[in-house]
């Protein structure tokens, strides 16, 4: 139903209400039919789902799958030999899985409840009449006909039809992108008379969900509540939007993929060389050796599985990503979900709203022209704002800063008013473009008048001049003209001010005998101001590579006055009305998108073109915003930025990030963290498959020789425990000097771009060699032979290389502190990361554990080895940091990837 085109006689009827509103049997039977006055909000995975996603991902199937075959190869060797025996493999395999699933699904949980404590209504309590009673009732108790009461400073909890109206302002931004309140009325619209569609900003006798009562007061019908208000409309397009993959998402898909096939390309190469080795077993005929010895093969597989799948690599990355999610929220960015983090790290434009995020949403008085003090008090005592106790004010944004600026000039209006009591009034009324109040001062009346400078000018006939009453003359009206131009040019709203004094209160108080022979005082120039923090945070989002761009509701050349003094723009040119926009097809407008940085006069559509145009020309764009009008733009965005202030429940459930303080210098903070956070994930990544190749090549090696280096629980141990300490360690890692000066990495990056790929493979064949090296020393230390037979079972060779390839992982973690720098020279700079240092002491105690613990060496095939095995394992393990360091310096010294 279009209720601004009918009379408030025929909206109650429809509403089947009444001036007196409802009984509470109809309230009560209304909201049983119709439901709660809330957004529908999409229903939560349950644990169950979230586990199965967590188990679903290829890696991890891939070491299920190894689980069953080691499980069935136990349990037939035990029982071909006639023993009992415990499936150790199968248990630790599965430990590896419950642990990186319980993981995953403890730290979404934690993300989804981080938002919730921001939610909230934006109207938690309302007043109606009910039983022909004014009553307070929980806003999502409101239905359909109920009649709400409204007055300044009220949130309206639903759509409305204005009853009554006592010179009602609403604010509506978070609708129509409009910072200026909109005046009220009770009157019925007249119906265009081709197209029956009224712009909501133009429904002068409707409210709606989402705004707020900024002045006056009234009452008004509820016709729409929860999903069928305005609001609603637009909650239930936004969940139309696709969401797609963060860039961090496609490259772990990828990688996933990746190692899942050369998984299975290397297991089955192995299972056919070992085949081939075993041909003459295959055509004995003996079914048992023949199943003995397939198994064996398998198991070979087995090992390869376990050592080419990085089982620490989805946990080790969901737990630097919390660690950067917590540090966010120390710095109010309160993250949605973990990956988007990382997003924000490698945007390359941030679209932000101005109205609350990059200006503080509150009029401020910033120029004038006359006598300051006079032009306080009189600009005060002619508005209805109050001064609260704790020195707020409260009312109309704009009179609000006019008893704001009085304050400061040292004027409580609160104690005039006692001095100087009003007496009558003219309201202002938007025909006249004129407020004016009569005060009572030492027996004599004083008017004040305010209003547009051109309308308050024109019905002057004097002036105030350097103290005197003087006429009005063509030369003062041309000064007080080039003043109010001069601040209109700066994008400010300007202000008139008058006077005028009575013997005695005039029997004529209507506005056209008021408004007649006035003294002009003086002009008053304010701006919604931007917050002191943003232009350096722009200053340094420009120095980061990434291009800021201001969408609003507001006017053009507010908008473009703004921008000129953040540094957003530095010409007018580069700015754009909605109006233009929606004059341009898609491919005209991709073509302007890159040359324009500030939008003015938008609505909710353009703000999704904008968005969508920028990610057309492959740009990882940011959208930030606090209104319902920003909402589908979020969800369209590659992250969405929530303000958790002034945003609105609909922007905060679709966001990716939420800013606790309303911030927008915290965004700079959080790109720091995400582009640290994927700098370090890249570390671990690269830790991880270098450790996991080197794991790859030495079962691989060893096969070849017929030797047994390591076994699947041993890769297992190294992977969850000698590994995954590191990589954590490494997600801990500060952020480079350059962070920030730096330009955001391409989307179409890969995981192995910048030479990451040559170095995984260099450092995991440099691990390889040195873990063979610490065997074959080891059977020298068992036999005193440098020999190839008969080592199948060298427990001494195999615990060397065991406790060679686990410190040495753990050696090769500080390498990893820089891809190109010298660990030495960071260290010697003072740089450090105590966490590595506790990783390293806690390894090499586990691992001492595994290998001198009678119990754990038996379940593990270990034997105790003596201090001279034992030296002689660390130093070859520790001998991979000098290799590593003189790699790096002949990279760095060829300018390798642009490093010097």
């Amino acid at each position: 139903m279009k209720y601004h085109f009918e009379t408030v006689e025929r909206t109650l009827s429809l509403t089947q209400s009444s001036s007196k509103g409802l009984t509470s049997e109809q309230a009560a039977e209304r909201l049983s039919r119709n439901g709660k006055n809330k957004l529908v909000e999409a229903k939560s995975k349950s644990v169950f789902r979230r586990f199965a996603e967590q188990l679903a991902d290829p890696m991890i199937i891939i070491l299920i799958v190894a689980a069953a075959i080691s499980a069935i190869s136990t349990v037939y060797e035990a029982k071909t030999a006639g023993k009992t025996a415990f499936p150790t493999d199968t248990l630790i395999i599965a430990a590896v899985v419950l642990i990186n699933a319980v993981l995953g699904v403890f730290q979404e949980s934690k993300a989804e409840k981080a938002i919730e404590a921001l939610k909230e209504m934006s109207a938690a309590t309302s007043r109606v009449l009910r039983d022909g009673t004014v009553q307070t009732v929980k806003s999502e108790d409101i239905v359909t006909g109920d009649i709400v009461l409204l007055e300044a400073g009220d949130a309206v909890p639903a759509d409305c039809r204005i009853i009554e109206s006592h010179s009602i302002k609403a604010e509506e931004s978070a609708l129509t992108g409009e910072s200026v309140p909109v005046e009220k009325t009770a009157e019925t619209l007249k119906a265009p008379s081709k197209l029956e569609t009224v712009p909501l900003g133009d429904r002068k006798n409707m409210l709606y969900s989402g705004s707020a009562i900024v002045y006056g007061r009234g009452s008004a019908v509820v016709t729409a509540t929860g999903m069928n208000t305005e609001m609603g409309k637009i909650a239930d397009a936004i969940s139309k939007a696709a969401e797609g993959q963060t860039p961090l998402q496609k490259k772990l898909s990828q990688l996933s993929k990746i190692l899942t096939v050369l998984v299975l390309a290397i297991c089955a190469v192995i299972f056919a060389v070992s085949l081939f080795e075993e041909r003459a077993v295959l055509a004995s005929g003996n079914g048992k050796l023949i199943f003995s010895s397939v198994m064996n093969m398998f198991m070979v597989a087995v090992s390869l599985a376990v050592a080419a799948v990085p089982e620490g690599l989805a946990a080790v990355v969901t737990i630097v990503l919390s660690i950067g999610v917590t540090n966010m929220s120390k710095k109010n960015a309160v993250i949605r979900k973990l990956t988007a983090v990382e997003t924000l790290g490698c945007a390359q434009v941030i679209c932000s709203d101005k109205t609350g995020t990059l200006t503080q949403n509150k009029m401020t008085v910033t120029d004038f022209f006359g006598d300051r003090e006079l032009l306080a008090k009189a600009t005060a005592l002619c508005s209805d704002a109050q001064l609260n106790a704790d020195g707020t004010v409260s009312g109309e944004p704009t009179e609000a800063a006019l008893v704001a600026f009085a304050a400061k000039t040292g004027i409580d209006k609160n104690k005039i008013s006692e001095t100087e009591p009003r007496v009558g009034e003219a309201p202002f009324d938007s025909v006249r473009k004129m407020m004016s109040t009569l005060h009572s001062v030492n027996g004599r009346i004083i008017q004040y008048t305010k209003g547009a400078p051109d309308v308050v000018i024109d019905k002057c006939t004097l002036a105030l001049v350097d103290g005197k009453t003087v006429p009005m003359t063509d030369e003062i009206r041309k000064k007080a003209a080039a003043e109010n131009k001069r601040m209109a040019d700066k994008a400010l709203r300007v202000l008139a001010a008058a006077a005028k004094e009575y013997a005695d209160i005039p029997e004529d108080t209507s506005p056209d005998s008021l408004e007649t022979g006035l003294t002009f005082i003086g002009l008053i120039g304010m701006i919604d101001p931007v917050r002191p923090e943003v232009k350096a945070a722009i200053d340094e989002c420009r120095e980061a590579g990434i291009i800021p761009v201001m969408i609003t509701g507001d006017h053009k050349d507010t908008a473009v006055a703004i921008a000129e003094e953040l540094g957003i723009i530095t010409d007018p040119s580069e700015a754009m009305t909605g109006t233009e926009i929606s004059s341009l097809s898609d491919s005209e407008f991709e073509k302007r998108v890159e040359s324009t940085r500030v939008y003015a006069r938008v609505q909710p559509e353009h703000k999704t073109r904008i968005v969508n145009a920028w990610r057309k020309k492959g740009k990882v764009t940011a959208m930030t915003g606090d209104g319902v009008n920003d909402a589908p733009s979020i969800k369209s965005a590659d992250i969405g930025i929530g303000m958790g202030i002034t945003g609105t429940d609909v922007t905060k459930n679709v966001a990716d990030m939420v800013l606790a303080d309303d911030n927008f210098a915290t965004i700079v903070g959080a790109v720091g963290e995400g582009r640290r956070i994927y700098d370090n994930i890249r570390k671990a990544i690269q830790f991880l498959l270098g450790s996991n190749l080197a794991e790859v090549l030495t079962v691989f090696v060893s096969t070849l020789l017929g030797v047994v280096v390591l076994k699947a629980p041993h890769l297992l141990f190294i992977n969850l425990v000698t590994d995954c300490f590191p990589a954590l360690a490494l997600g801990c890692e500060k952020a480079e000097k350059n962070i920030m000066r730096r330009p955001p990495r391409k989307s179409s990056d890969g995981i192995f771009s910048g030479g990451l790929g040559f170095d995984i493979a260099y450092q995991g064949i440099v691990v390889t060699v040195l873990t063979l090296a610490a065997f074959f020393i080891g059977e020298w230390f068992e036999t005193g032979k440098w020999i190839f037979t008969n080592i199948a079972d060298c427990e001494q060779g195999m615990t060397m290389a065991f406790l060679t390839m686990s410190m040495c992982e753990i050696f090769h973690s500080f390498n990893m502190r820089s891809q190109r720098g010298s660990v030495i020279a960071m260290s010697m700079g003072g740089s450090h990361n105590k966490f590595l240092f506790g990783a390293m002491a806690a390894s090499l105690v586990l691992t001492t554990a595994v290998i001198e613990v009678p119990v754990l060496s038996s379940a593990f095939g270990f034997t105790p080895i003596g201090i001279a095995e034992y030296a002689s394992s660390l130093a070859l393990a520790f001998s991979v940091i000098p290799i590593v360091e003189a790699i790096k310096a002949v990279q760095r010294k060829r300018g390798k990837n642009g490093v010097k």
